[in-house]
């Protein structure tokens, strides 16, 4: 190693923290990777969690210097030499060790006084494997410095095994998930479900999914405002099932039991039955009464001279029998499915996931039993502010096809992408099932505690870097890779622009 590469030198520390000295003017930074090479085939990655100032000057001796400089006295102070005497000390943790390009668990420490060099790019060839189906998450990042290095996981594993993205409002949550569709778009081997209460992945006005090459063939997107070409989202009553309705809306036991009354005595018209006030034996009039409400306000039906009227603009009536059948058919296909949901209500938005949803897993559970699931695609299901159908309110109350899929959901290549704010509100059990989290930023202790102690590598000593995240820097753990891999994930328009003059010098070379 040329004494030109050198960062620092290891002085001391345990297994959980290597204490490493500084080279003067190098500027270790937090989250950087350094590298210790222990002989030409072999080395180990270090990552810095936590910095600190080093002094061979008692604490005394240092504050009295400063005093003398403060108040005028500092003539001739400067007999410290701070390259020698005063210097910054890295904390760092191993978290790999490469043998021969083998990547494995480090179990010894590096030897004393080795000296420690930043990790390049030639230190990650292990991550240039073949990967079946590769989907692109970023680059690698040392520190706020990006190594020229892409970071993909396998596409099946995934989606099937449930992710997680958990970070504070702008630190890019929504632009990472464009840029993982985008990389998914390329294949067309998954099937993925997108509720967006935003309306920004489609890209409507703005650069968005639409603009991926393979769009036409493997992008659909629905709204009850749909532009020209796309498909308008209005969903038939008669599709929708009492289970559909499990933790969207708050139902007593008297008040579930009654759509269940409802849905075997009227079958599709279960729903136009209950809003029309049609008397079941079994039902109470109160409960009756309640029903009611309780559909006005998330349906947006009511009940005018005996006749069923609609006022919402996606449940109907008459149109929409084939909606909830063509989007699950989509997704079987390998499509990429958005539905706009910006011009609805949390509960309308929420029943038409969950209706979605349910139709996905119950077939693909059938699909199982049958023997034919293998033929299929992986599903997965992107969904916003996931604490609304995830959390630990929810699941008390019984549950919903969310914490279904979150439980069960990998054994039937179903999947979750679930976005939050608020990771501390979803129940552990569920939290340790998603076996990728993408964490981004994130300033709340709690929420990071949280984060932390379900993650799939240990990030006890990973609070700091965290909280220090910047809008798209993010860490990958994930029972996938071998060590928590920090990342940046670039801006999405910057990813289309990227791919546009990618394709047009490849034109320029076919037409020269």
């Amino acid at each position: 190693m040329d004494n030109l590469d050198i960062a620092g030198q290891v002085v001391g520390g345990n297994v959980a923290s290597i204490l490493i000295r500084e080279k003067s003017g190098m500027n270790i930074e937090l989250g950087d990777l350094l590298v210790v090479e222990e002989d030409a085939n072999s080395y180990l990655i270090l990552q810095v969690f936590n910095l600190g100032y080093g002094s061979q000057i008692p604490q005394a001796t240092r504050e009295l210097a400063a005093g003398l400089k403060l108040e005028g006295y500092g003539a001739g102070m400067d007999f410290m030499d701070p390259k020698l005497r005063n210097y910054t000390i890295a904390q760092a943790k191993a978290v790999a060790k490469v043998t021969s390009g083998v990547v494995k668990t480090p179990k010894v420490l590096p030897t004393f006084f080795s000296p420690v060099r930043y990790a390049v790019k030639e230190d990650f060839a292990f991550l240039a494997e073949s990967i079946k189906n590769p989907v692109y998450l970023g680059r690698i990042r040392s520190g706020s410095k990006l190594l020229d290095v892409d970071v993909h996981l396998d596409g099946h594993s995934l989606f099937t095994h449930h992710v997680l993205i958990p970070a504070t409002t702008g630190r890019g949550k929504s632009n990472l998930v464009k840029v993982m569709l985008w990389s998914a778009l390329d294949s067309g081997k998954f099937g993925i479900f997108v509720l967006d209460p935003h309306d920004e992945y489609y890209g409507r006005n703005d650069k968005g999914l639409h603009n991926h090459p393979d769009a036409k063939k493997n992008l659909l997107y629905y709204s009850t405002d749909a532009p020209p070409g796309e498909n308008t989202l209005v969903i038939n009553l008669k599709t929708l099932e009492p289970e559909h309705f499990d933790g969207i809306l708050e139902l007593t036991s008297a008040q579930e039991e009654a759509f269940s009354t409802f849905n075997k005595e009227f079958k599709e018209n279960w729903i136009e039955n209950i809003v029309l006030g049609t008397e079941v034996e079994k039902v109470d009039k109160r409960t009756l009464r309640v029903l009611q409400r309780k559909l006005k306000t998330s349906l947006g039906v009511s009940a005018k001279d005996r006749e069923l009227i609609c006022d919402s603009e996606v449940f109907s009536t008459t149109a929409g029998e084939s909606t909830l059948r063509s989007i699950v058919s989509a997704l079987e296909n390998g499509k990429i499915v958005v539905v706009d949901t910006s011009r609805l209500s949390d509960e309308a938005e929420l029943l038409i996931g969950s209706a979605i949803a349910s139709e996905i897993f119950y077939r693909y559970r059938e699909s199982k039993g049958k023997g034919t699931l293998n033929e299929k695609p992986p599903i997965s299901i992107v969904i916003e502010e996931a604490p609304r159908v995830l959390s630990t309110d929810k699941i008390e109350q019984g549950g919903n096809v969310y914490s279904t899929i979150a439980r069960e959901g990998r054994k039937f290549k179903v999947g979750l992408i679930a976005i939050t704010q608020l990771t501390s509100v979803i129940p552990r059990m569920i939290l340790t099932n998603m076996n990728t989290k993408i964490i981004l930023g994130n300033e709340m202790a709690t929420e990071r505690r949280a984060i932390a102690e379900s993650a799939s590598q240990d990030l006890s000593e990973e609070d700091r870097t965290i909280a220090s995240l910047d809008k798209g820097e993010a860490i990958v753990s994930s029972i996938f890779t071998k060590f928590a891999v920090p990342i940046y994930t670039p801006l999405f328009e910057e990813l289309i622009d990227e791919k546009n003059a990618s394709d047009t010098e490849g034109e320029n070379l076919i037409l020269t």
